[in-house]
C-alpha cells in the first residue's frame, strides 16, 4: 500500500467437486496476465482467486469417497493450487469459503441485510441443479434438464427457506448499469443483463434447510447459507472485511471496491445483478467492472466436468510448457468470445509465433552479435557510458571497433529511414499495447507485440548485417543495426512478460541484462535507447525448440482432453485419413485415387472475426458453391484472392473451424523455414471444377 494507483481484480472461485480443467485455467491465466500488466504499469495490485467449497455436489462426492466434506475439499484445493503453480499464476491470496474470516464475513453480511429489512421467511418449491447449485424455473429447463448440464437430472426441492428481496433493487440496478456502461462488459453481456432485468426481478432463496454442509445462517442456525450467496461474498472477505472490523478495516478500505471481477459468461447474472443487490442491501460500494468472458470449447462442445469434456491443463503444460499454453489461450481467443481449442492449433501457434517469429529473432540477433561483434553490444557514448550501467557488468567492445571508441551516434536519430521505421514501429506498438491491455483486449495486445517482432525479422533481412560485417567502413552501420535489434528485444521481453513470464526472463538473461523484465516496468519501453552499452550477451539454448510435425486424429484424454468420454476425440476430424498407409508410409495408387482434387474459383473472401490467421472463402467448384476456412490470412489479403483459381481437395469431410463449416481444403506450399506460403494455382486459367490428375 502507498501512493501508487491501486488495482484489485478477482476471478470466480472454482467448485472443487472435480479436478481443474482448461476452462478454469483460461480464466486464471487471463487474470494473471492482467495482474502482471498492472504491476508492470506500476500499479499496487491485488489478485484474488480461490475455491467454492460449500456445495451439495461436494458433500455427495465426499460421502462417496468416505471422507468428510472438509477432507475432500482439502484434497481438491491442493489440486487447484498445484495447477496454478504449474501455469505460473501468481495470485496475492487464495481464498477458501471454509476460511474463518470468510465465514465471519458471510454471517455479518447476512445479519446486516436482515437488519435492513431485505430478508424474509418463505417456502421454496421448484427445480434445483446440483451441478451448478442453482434454483431453476420450469421455463429455464431444456427438455426437462439444466441447459448448462444436460447430462444431469435436475431435482425437485420443496423446503422452508429464507428469501432475499431482490425485486426491491430492480430500478436501482437498472439505473446503475445504464449510468455506468463500464460496469458490465463486454457490451453484449451488458445488453443481456439489462434486457433480463427489465423483464422483472424475483426474490431469491438464500438458505437451505435440508443441507448440513455450509455456513450456518446467523438468523436461523437450523439452516445454512445458500452456496451462491456464500460464494459471492468472498470478494469482500478476501479484501479484508472480516475479523470483526468490517468497513473499519484499513485493508478493506484500501482495496474495496474491486476494480475488476473476471467471470464466465454463464454466471454474469449472479455477478451483475444478485451481487450488486447484496452490496446495496448491505450498504457497501459496488465493484467497478464485471467482465464476462467466453467459453473454451472442444469441437463445439463446452469444457465441462459433468459432461466429461475435459482438457488437463497440467499435462498440457508438462508437454508444451506453461508459456506455450498461456500464449495460445491468450492469443488464439478474443477475450470475451467463445473459442475452439485444439492441439493442432496450439502446435501451430507454438511453431509459427513462438519458435519461428520470436525464437528466430532472438537466436539470429544473438548469433550475429557473437559472430560480428565479439558478443558485445555497444551503446552511444553520448547517451550513456560504454559499460558501467546500473546492475550491469562492464565489458568493453572488441579493440578497434566503433563500440570501443564510443563513436555511435544517438540511437533515436541515427541511421536511415529503415532504421527510423523500426523505432517508429516499436513506439507505436508500445502505445497500442498499453491501450489494448487497459481495454482487456489481450489477443490484440499480443498482436501489437508481434507486429514489432515481424518488423524486426524483416529489418534483419533488409539490412543484411552479414554484408555489413564484410566492410570495416560500414562498421558503424553494423553496430547500429545490432543495437537496434537488442533494444527491440529488450522492449519485447518487457511487453510479453505478463503473458510468457519464463520466456521473457530467458530473453532478458540471454541479452545479458540484470534483474528481470517485470522489474524494468512499462515506462522503460516508452523511450527508445534503454539497452545499456558494453554488456556481453549470453546466447543459450532456443527458448522454443520447433515441434516436429505430428499426424494424429487425436487422443481421447490427457493432453488432448477427455472428450472421448462424451463420445468424441478432441482432434477427431482434423487429420482426415483416406485409408491405411502402405509399406514405409507409402500409399497405393488406389488410395491416392480416393482424393478428389479440383480447381476452384474464389468468389468472395473475408477475415474471420477473432481469428487473425483465418480467412473464409466462398468458392465455385464447377457449378457448386462451397465455403472453405483456411489459415492463410498472414500471407494473403481477402482482396487479392477474389477471382483467383486455386486448387482444393473437394471430397474432404467437412469440419468446423471457429464455428464455421469448412467444406474442403485448399492446397499450398510452405517454405522450409516455415516463413512463407504460396497457394497452388494452375499455370493458366482452366475453369472452376477442372479435375487435377
Amino acid at each position: 500500500m502507498g501512493s501508487l494507483a491501486k488495482f484489485f481484480l478477482t476471478t470466480a472461485i472454482d467448485y472443487v467437486n472435480a479436478e481443474p480443467h482448461l476452462g478454469h485455467a483460461y480464466e486464471k491465466i487471463a487474470a494473471d496476465v492482467i495482474a502482471r500488466f498492472h504491476r508492470l504499469a506500476g500499479d499496487d495490485t491485488f489478485f484474488l482467486t480461490g475455491t467454492d467449497e460449500h456445495s451439495l455436489n461436494v458433500a455427495r462426492r465426499a460421502q462417496e469417497e468416505g471422507l468428510t466434506p472438509k477432507e475432500f475439499c482439502d484434497r481438491m484445493v491442493a489440486a487447484f493450487q498445484r495447477a496454478w503453480e504449474v501455469l505460473d499464476i501468481r495470485y496475492d491470496r487464495f481464498i477458501r469459503t471454509t476460511d474463518e474470516d470468510h465465514v465471519a464475513t458471510v454471517q455479518e453480511i447476512v445479519r446486516r441485510i436482515n437488519e435492513h429489512g431485505y430478508i424474509y421467511q418463505g417456502t421454496y418449491a421448484g427445480w434445483y441443479c446440483v451441478s451448478c447449485e442453482k434454483f431453476l424455473n420450469e421455463s429455464d429447463l431444456v427438455e426437462g434438464r439444466c441447459p448448462l448440464h444436460p447430462t444431469r437430472k435436475v431435482e425437485w426441492v420443496e423446503e422452508p427457506n429464507y428469501y432475499f428481496a431482490l425485486s426491491k433493487f430492480q430500478e436501482r440496478l437498472l439505473e446503475h448499469i445504464e449510468k455506468h456502461p463500464e460496469f458490465v462488459r463486454p457490451e453484449s453481456r451488458r445488453n443481456e443483463v439489462l434486457n433480463r432485468i427489465r423483464e422483472g426481478l424475483q426474490d431469491i432463496s438464500i438458505s437451505r434447510s435440508t443441507v448440513d454442509w455450509g455456513i450456518p445462517l446467523p438468523i436461523d442456525p437450523n439452516q445454512v447459507v445458500y452456496v451462491w450467496f456464500d460464494a459471492l461474498i468472498n470478494y469482500v472477505s478476501g479484501a479484508g472485511f472480516g475479523g470483526g472490523q468490517g468497513e473499519k478495516s484499513g485493508k478493506f478500505n484500501y482495496w474495496w471496491p474491486a476494480d475488476l471481477h473476471i467471470v464466465g459468461k454463464d454466471i454474469t447474472w449472479f455477478h451483475c445483478v444478485i451481487w450488486p443487490a447484496i452490496l446495496m442491501a448491505a450498504g457497501l460500494p459496488l465493484p467497478r467492472t464485471v467482465f464476462g468472458h467466453g467459453f473454451i470449447n472442444v469441437q463445439g462442445m463446452r469444457l465441462s466436468k459433468s459432461a466429461g469434456v475435459v482438457v488437463d491443463p497440467i499435462r498440457l503444460a508438462e508437454e508444451y510448457g506453461s508459456d506455450a499454453v498461456r500464449y495460445y489461450l491468450m492469443r488464439e481467443f478474443s477475450f470475451g468470445k467463445d473459442g475452439d481449442f485444439s492441439i493442432a492449433g496450439l502446435r501451430d501457434r507454438y511453431n509459427a509465433d513462438l519458435a519461428n517469429d520470436l525464437g528466430n529473432l532472438l537466436n539470429r540477433t544473438l548469433a550475429m552479435i557473437d559472430r560480428f561483434l565479439g558478443g558485445v553490444v555497444s551503446r552511444p557514448i553520448e547517451s550513456a557510458p560504454v559499460g558501467g550501467a546500473a546492475g550491469v557488468a562492464e565489458a568493453p567492445g572488441p579493440p578497434g571497433t566503433v563500440a570501443a571508441a564510443g563513436m555511435l551516434p544517438q540511437p533515436d536519430g541515427a541511421g536511415d529511414e529503415r532504421d527510423r521505421a523500426l523505432r517508429r514501429t516499436v513506439r507505436e506498438a508500445v502505445a497500442n499495447y498499453r491501450q489494448r491491455m487497459e481495454a482487456l483486449e489481450l489477443s490484440e495486445a499480443l498482436e501489437a507485440v508481434w507486429a514489432v517482432i515481424d518488423d524486426a525479422n524483416k529489418y534483419i533481412d533488409e539490412k543484411a548485417p552479414w554484408d555489413l560485417a564484410k566492410s570495416r567502413e560500414r562498421r558503424g552501420e553494423l553496430e547500429l543495426v545490432m543495437y537496434q535489434l537488442a533494444e527491440t528485444l529488450r522492449v519485447v521481453a518487457i511487453l510479453v512478460s505478463p503473458f510468457i513470464p519464463k520466456a521473457a526472463v530467458g530473453i532478458w538473461q540471454q541479452l545479458g541484462l540484470a534483474g528481470a523484465p517485470a522489474e524494468a516496468g512499462l515506462r522503460s519501453c516508452e523511450e527508445w535507447g534503454g539497452f545499456p552499452g558494453g554488456i556481453r550477451v549470453r546466447r543459450g539454448a532456443p527458448l522454443f525448440p520447433r515441434l516436429e510435425e505430428e499426424k494424429e486424429t487425436g487422443r481421447a484424454g490427457g493432453t488432448d482432453g477427455e472428450a472421448g468420454q462424451a463420445g468424441t476425440a478432441v482432434e477427431a476430424g482434423e487429420a482426415g485419413t483416406a485409408g491405411e498407409a502402405g509399406e514405409a508410409g507409402l500409399i497405393t495408387i488406389e488410395q491416392f485415387a480416393q482424393v478428389e482434387i479440383r480447381v476452384a474459383r474464389v468468389l468472395a473472401a473475408e477475415k474471420v472475426a477473432g481469428a487473425d490467421k483465418l480467412l473464409r472463402l466462398d468458392i465455385d467448384v464447377g457449378g457448386e458453391k462451397r465455403q472453405i476456412v483456411a489459415g492463410i490470412a498472414k500471407y494473403y489479403t481477402p482482396e487479392e484472392l477474389v477471382d483467383k483459381e486455386i486448387v482444393v481437395v473437394a471430397n474432404l469431410k467437412p469440419a468446423k473451424l471457429r464455428g464455421l463449416l469448412s467444406q474442403g481444403m485448399l492446397l499450398a506450399a510452405t517454405s522450409p523455414d516455415g516463413k512463407s506460403l504460396a497457394l497452388i494455382t494452375p499455370e493458366r486459367p482452366v475453369g472452376a471444377g477442372a479435375k487435377v490428375k
